[in-house]
């Protein structure tokens, strides 16, 4: 018989070992009586030989409180007593103290409960967290990364930033560590690390963040280790974020509302043995005012003179103790005083911090393991195609036919990184066949002079909230094509194509006119409102006589991805639905993941100058071919493409032929349509490209501008094994545009 939840769940946060030895010493004293209820003055005794006999065999474990100076073995009886009060306050449920009698014991239908089998597996319980416990307190050593990163970051500033060392440290070494320690539960707690955005930052630090009041840096308190600029000093601190002044503020009353804030704070919680006071000094040259008005309480630890683990273990609790008890008691408690919280930032980063190159292929392979035990499954390399197709460009084009799962891709690669309907990051927005102008989608204003917002404007809102700027925003545009996509989503075509770099970020101009705004409310909530950089548009498009084709302007924007080929006989992977989580956590990804880093090719071109030089080379011999039925592409094209190139170089998802034959099937082959003689020969000069010299297969142009080209075609067709192409994907599809084209006198990529 296995233990009840209610009672497996009392060590499942653990912010000291005081609740497991609690309860071992409880056990103990009563396995030597008979009794239901034991002598609390014996189990404290036992309590308190425990720490002194560990501490006296050099075992690192919790010390004493810090305001009591004292090794174990120097507590006095009334300091035990205060100690024990918390957790026997924690363990209220399971256990109680008769003051009257000064006794301890189980409740009798807890006793009951356990039994005698009960009680023997809740000690062995405690006995194996205890050491989970220690283990972890064992093998962590704070001193040692606090000392190097102080001891090398002058010099590594001097140094490449892309994948430095120290990066790794701070942002994942550190963070797994301090994860592993039983009082930092990953439940609760977010801790992150950074050395910069890009760049070497001036203060690199590392933080704790509670996660049921805040996600990111930029909002609300945090534990946060600073590190100073000239490298003299590392500062544990309780930090507020640096509030952003209303606009009609001076740098003057902003300092005064952190410094009022700051103290309000300060008297609230115990914080003993820090300093409240603001000498802390992190920036040189007069500056750093940010950082003394903004920090609560601070550790100092000299370079050279950086304490023991266990001093700084001690330290960290502490503090990790007064803010359990700032959010618990003064934030999340509806009847305690309520402080204003306000958004946050601006010594520490405002942007989230880049996912590393070589993490993007386990990402996507994550996310493909997710989409698979929903018992889905999509051809090779479609989940990277997808994947740089958002990174290339917000916006994505899902073409084929019905029920070939375009919906279902994008709601599952959303859901993977946490993007759901119920979270307000997943949206989808069915278009109806009489949406005739951008109104339908964006707003209007009614005849009162109201703005009423449509289902997009309503996500960009969201979106564009400081607190969600982080976070992913899908929006699948559903048989985007039963309407004229010119006519209803023209405006919002045209302001992408605004998109620019400003502060950091990408920004494009207003969606929404400014004389739609009437009111002032209408004004704060939907004024300057662009097409934020955490939101990803796709539109799923099915082509039948029911819907409307696409024009250049639509097709330039978008990469356009064909569901057309299906394999019937794939089943679910029961070794898949096994598997019940993902091993890192694909939820906490920030939107950079799928955000663009290049917006014109200057951004890109000299650290990819080769690619790029090969990559326009190729498609100034597709031009020449394109000009011939005006369907050559421009500047816009050829920067998206060769984004696409570079991402996949830099992600090495795919080889450089495979990432071409895609970019060749989805940005260059759906711009071609017609039934002259100019379009067979750019097909026919097209395949034979794609087909290239080592598959055995010859394509003689003018031979076939004259004859029956079904040799060629039908080597693609359905029971036939094609022959081994360059571009396999563009190869098919050009076999069987040309097929339409000699059957019907007409083509086009969305008919065949």
């Amino acid at each position: 018989m296995s233990l009840p939840e209610s009672i497996t769940q009392i060590f499942r946060r653990k912010q000291k070992s005081y609740k497991m030895v609690l309860i071992l010493s409880l056990i103990e004293e009563l396995k030597t009586t008979d009794q239901e209820r034991v002598s609390y003055d014996k189990v404290k005794n036992r309590f308190l030989n425990y720490y002194m006999q560990q501490q006296d065999l050099g075992h690192r474990v919790d010390e004493t409180p810090t305001r009591y100076h004292a090794r174990w073995n120097e507590i006095t009886k009334g300091q035990l007593n205060s100690i024990l009060t918390t957790p026997v306050k924690i363990l209220s449920e399971v256990i109680f103290v008769d003051t009257e009698d000064n006794s301890i014991g189980f409740y009798p239908e807890v006793k009951y409960q356990l039994g005698e089998s009960g009680l023997h597996q809740l000690e062995n319980l405690a006995k194996e967290e205890i050491h989970k416990y220690n283990t972890a307190m064992q093998h962590f050593s704070l001193k040692n990364h606090l000392e190097n990163i102080m001891a090398q970051y002058g010099q590594a500033k001097r140094e490449p930033f892309k994948d430095h060392l120290l990066g790794t440290l701070l942002r994942k070494t550190i963070p797994a560590e301090l994860r592993a320690l039983p009082f930092l539960n990953e439940e609760y707690y977010k801790i992150q690390g950074s050395i910069g955005q890009g760049k070497w930052a001036d203060v690199p630090w590392f933080s704790i963040l509670d996660k049921r009041i805040t996600r990111t840096t930029q909002s609300g308190e945090y534990v946060v280790y600073l590190f100073a600029e000239n490298m003299s000093a590392v500062y544990l601190t309780l930090a507020q974020g640096v509030t952003t002044a209303p606009k009609e503020k001076g740098s003057k009353d902003k300092y005064a509302y952190l410094r009022n804030k700051t103290q309000e704070i300060r008297e609230l919680i115990p914080l003993a043995n820090m300093n409240k006071d603001e000498n802390i000094q992190l920036l040189g040259h007069g500056r750093g005012n940010d950082y003394q008005a903004s920090t609560v309480a601070y550790i100092k630890y000299e370079r050279g003179k950086v304490p023991s683990d266990e001093k700084l273990i001690q330290d960290l609790q502490n503090v990790m103790e007064d803010y359990r008890i700032y959010v618990e008691n003064h934030i999340l408690n509806e009847t305690a005083s309520t402080l204003e919280v306000e958004p946050v930032t601006e010594y520490m980063e405002s942007v989230p911090e880049p996912i590393d190159d070589a993490e993007i292929p386990s990402i996507l392979q994550q996310i493909q393991s997710h989409i698979r035990r929903k018992g889905f499954f999509f051809p090779e390399h479609l989940i990277e195609n997808f994947y740089l197709s958002l990174k290339t460009k917000p916006f994505v084009i899902l073409a084929g036919i019905s029920g070939t799962g375009k919906t279902r891709l994008v709601k599952l690669f959303a859901e993977a990184l946490g993007a759901t309907g119920n979270n307000g990051q997943f949206t989808l927005i069915p278009v109806r066949p009489d949406w005739s102008d951008p109104a339908d989608l964006l707003g209007y204003k009614d005849l009162s002079g109201r703005f009423k917002p449509g289902p997009l404007t309503e996500v960009l809102v969201e979106a564009r909230k400081p607190e969600n700027g982080h976070k992913p925003y899908f929006i699948c545009m559903d048989e985007m094509n039963l309407a004229r996509v010119e006519h209803y989503f023209s405006d919002l075509l045209s302001v992408l194509e605004t998109q620019d770099w400003r502060e950091g970020k990408i920004q494009t101009q207003d969606l929404i006119s400014s004389t739609m705004l009437d009111t002032s409310e209408d004004q704060v909530k939907f004024g300057s409102l662009g097409v934020p950089e955490n939101v990803f548009l796709i539109g799923t498009v099915n082509m039948d006589e029911t819907t409307h084709p696409f024009s250049k302007k639509v097709l330039d924007r978008a990469n356009t991805l064909e569901f057309n080929y299906i394999n019937l006989q794939q089943y679910p992977d029961m070794s898949e639905q096994e598997e019940t989580e993902d091993p890192a956590d694909l939820a906490e990804l920030n939107h950079l993941f799928l955000r663009s880093d290049y917006l014109q090719l200057v951004d890109a071109y000299d650290a990819n100058k080769e690619l790029v030089v090969r990559t326009t080379e190729r498609l100034v011999k597709i031009n020449a071919l394109l000009e011939d039925i005006h369907a050559h592409v421009g500047f816009r094209v050829r920067d998206a493409i060769c984004f696409y190139m570079i991402y996949n170089e830099r992600y090495k998802l795919m080889n450089e032929e495979e990432a071409f034959d895609w970019q060749l099937l989805q940005k260059i082959l759906p711009r071609i349509q017609g039934s002259h003689s100019s379009v067979r020969r750019v097909l026919l000069n097209l395949m034979k490209g794609a087909i290239g010299t080592g598959s055995g297969v010859t394509v003689n142009i003018e031979d076939l501008m004259d004859n029956d080209a079904s040799p060629l075609y039908l080597k693609w067709a359905a029971g036939q094994t094609p022959p081994t192409a360059k571009h396999p994907q563009s190869a098919r599809k050009l076999a069987f545009m040309l097929r339409r084209l000699e059957e019907d006198g007409f083509t086009s990529y969305w008919l065949s």
